[in-house]
């Protein structure tokens, strides 16, 4: 696929065929890593766990003096066992 790097605003873009990203398995709004390699520009798609966000990512983000908590959830409202 042959195509150019655009001026969009402040910002450039490359615009990428729908087939393209379908081969490839990435959709509009799917995180990407862009590096560089041996002079080429290489876009590979982040895989996610459960939708967008990874565990790791998740626990990242824990503050260090986070303590946990009970939280009461109230009465049971089918048939649960507790």
């Amino acid at each position: 696929m042959i195509t150019k790097i655009q001026k969009w605003g402040n910002s450039q873009g490359l615009r990428l065929s729908k087939d393209l990203l379908a081969d490839v398995d990435i959709e509009v709004g799917d995180t990407v890593d862009v590096s560089e390699r041996d002079g080429s520009l290489v876009v590979t798609p982040v895989r996610r766990v459960r939708g967008r966000l990874d565990l790791e990512e998740l626990v990242r983000e824990i503050p260090a003096d986070y303590k946990p908590g009970e939280f009461d959830w109230g009465p049971p409202a089918g048939r649960e066992v507790w």
